[in-house]
């Protein structure tokens, strides 16, 4: 496997396996354990088959170090991260084969929906399927497609939002207020977005595939998106008839989703090639496919860093503020915030953010008179014009434009000029004044066409951080004392049901494990749930003790009064005990 790029690296964190609580790992397992039972009838058939092929047992919280060696087989590797990272970093990431895999655990509040990424949804959704050959591909496809993509201003703002809102709703300390405020945040952030960027497109086919996605038989389909497989209720419900099932077509783009809701709609894949399909209808209307005006004016309206490729080969990063088109004809640009120009994804010396610190602008088009693009004219021709270390230059545009100043300097690569460097100058067109010589060096950018427009800078590693590559972690929770106790009484529990053989005072451990939780927290059903499959799974041992049948009577009307009293989870309590019963 090839190193991680350094500017990735900040992304990726330690998973210690000593943080997760024996409460976590009950949850986990409850989870998987539930999801298998359902999934082996309604996800697609690869899924079983994905999570033995990637070593995801439903026993215990996996080690990301240990799904990462069975993807291996498969070309891919995985890494833990930190809840959400930004989306240019994790479709890099996926573009080098790399799944990022958020390394915390949702929280029994959260048990079959959670608004923050967790190692459930990432490890036991999205890397079972990287087993499938097609879909592995197909994956790093959109990915490397996704990361050409031009995200906005108000894009960053949402997922910031997002991010925050998600946190708080994770975090057992957040108050009501502070979750209120944070929705109210990403309400109104959402409300004043009022156009779709190339990210947002991506996003949305993202979300009705690789998160939400059904694919064969349009009236029987089968799940594979993440988001339904990680979903304990989600992947009941949304094979009912309520849901309407589309066809995925590139249509799906016009179809916006709130993560809080179940989604209305579903869209069914034939098969994992046709994502490919569409894909590749999807990229060719991109900016880093289309180039010229268009793909300006999306950089120009994303108010983001994005990078202008000319003819040249020259590629030129920063915020686009402006430009002049002349019937799809571009004779200026101009960018606004710290710049950086390269070639071949790499800065070329002295023109990095530093040099350009307060912007950059430059001309474009072919020299009046002369049909060669400049950046292709030959030394002969450059000489015909004037061109002399140290000595004046007058350059006139088709479009208008003059510059006027001393030349002493020339970048070339690939025998193409990139730019000219001149002082003392002056950029006009007619009355108009675009650059004066007080304003010092300038730095002519050769070109005559826009070939390319993409997301993001070209060299990520010298342009440094910018709004869309930022870091922010989990921040890692410190269990109550009471939450310590609970732990221990979950921990007793699973090391009765994998070290234990019950010969002798098994049941009596039982019967205290059930009291004290009942004094520490009355509302905890998961335990009483655990201490129901026990007893029902070891019935041949246990039921030889004395008060076997009674005990098992109490705990049978506890769950059915949490039943009661935890509506949101009351169908959560009964299919734990429909599957305790047939294991």
């Amino acid at each position: 496997m090839h190193a991680l790029p350094d500017h990735l690296k900040k992304y990726i964190v330690d998973q210690n396996d000593q943080k997760y609580t024996p409460k976590e790992q009950a949850v986990w397992r409850y989870i998987l354990r539930q999801l298998k039972n359902y999934l082996k009838d309604h996800a697609h058939e690869s899924y079983l088959d994905g999570l033995e092929k990637t070593g995801i047992s439903s026993e215990e919280i996996p080690m990301i170090k240990d799904i990462s060696k069975h993807l291996e087989k498969f070309g891919w590797r995985a890494l833990p991260v930190s809840g959400f990272i930004p989306p240019a970093a994790f479709m890099e990431l996926q573009s080098l084969s790399v799944l990022p895999i958020a390394s915390e655990m949702r929280s029994i509040d959260h048990l079959k929906y959670t608004p923050a990424p967790d190692i459930v949804h990432e490890a036991a959704g999205h890397a079972p399927f990287l087993a499938h050959p097609e879909f592995a591909e197909y994956l790093k496809k959109y990915s490397t497609v996704a990361k050409k993509a031009i995200i906005s201003k108000e894009d960053l703002d949402i997922y910031e939002a997002i991010r925050v809102l998600s946190d708080l709703k994770e975090n057992p300390t957040s108050t009501p207020e502070q979750i209120s405020l944070a929705e109210k945040h990403l309400n109104a952030v959402v409300e004043q977005n009022k156009t779709v960027s190339e990210a947002a497109e991506l996003g949305r086919m993202n979300w009705w595939t690789a998160e939400y996605g059904l694919i064969g038989d349009v009236d029987q389909p089968k799940i594979f998106g993440a988001g339904l497989l990680s979903s304990v209720g989600e992947s009941k419900a949304c094979l009912e008839s309520k849901v309407k099932k589309l066809p995925l077509t590139i249509d799906c783009l016009n179809y916006t989703y709130d993560i809080t809701e179940q989604q209305p709609q579903l869209f069914v894949t034939p098969s994992f090639k046709h994502l490919e399909k569409v894909l590749f209808e999807m990229a060719d209307r991109m900016a880093f496919r289309v180039g010229g005006a268009p793909g300006l004016e999306k950089a120009k309206q994303a108010r983001t860093v994005n990078t202008v490729v000319l003819n040249s080969g020259a590629q030129v990063s920063g915020i686009l503020s402006s430009y002049e088109n002349q019937n799809g004809r571009i004779d200026f640009i101009q960018f606004s915030s710290p710049t950086q120009i390269c070639v071949d994804d790499s800065q070329l010396p002295d023109h990095g953010k530093d040099y350009h610190a307060t912007g950059f602008s430059s001309p474009l088009g072919k020299l009046k008179g002369i049909s060669t693009c400049p950046s292709e004219m030959s030394n002969e021709q450059w000489e015909s014009l004037g061109l002399q270390l140290s000595q004046k230059l007058v350059l006139q545009y088709e479009s208008g434009f003059v510059v006027e100043g001393v030349y002493f300097g020339r970048t070339v690569r690939h025998e193409k000029t990139l730019l000219l460097k001149f002082k003392d100058v002056t950029v006009s067109k007619g009355d108009k004044v675009y650059y004066k010589p007080e304003w010092g060096p300038f730095d002519l950018l050769l070109g005559s066409t826009i070939t390319s427009v993409f997301g993001g800078p070209a060299d990520r590693i010298s342009y440094g951080q910018n709004d869309d590559f930022v870091v922010k972690k989990v921040a890692s929770k410190r269990p109550s004392d009471t939450e310590q106790k609970i732990n221990q009484l979950y921990a007793d529990i699973r090391h009765m049901r994998t070290k234990f053989g019950f010969e002798s005072a098994g049941l009596p451990a039982l019967m205290t494990t059930f009291d004290k939780m009942q004094e520490l927290d009355p509302t905890d059903w998961l335990i009483v749930l655990e201490i129901y499959e026990l007893l029902v799974t070891r019935k041949s041992a246990l039921s030889k003790e004395t008060g076997y049948d009674d005990f098992v009577k109490k705990i049978r009307q506890d769950l059915e009064s949490k039943k009661k009293s935890a509506k949101d989870n009351a169908d959560s309590i009964e299919h734990g005990v429909q599957l305790a019963m047939i294991q």
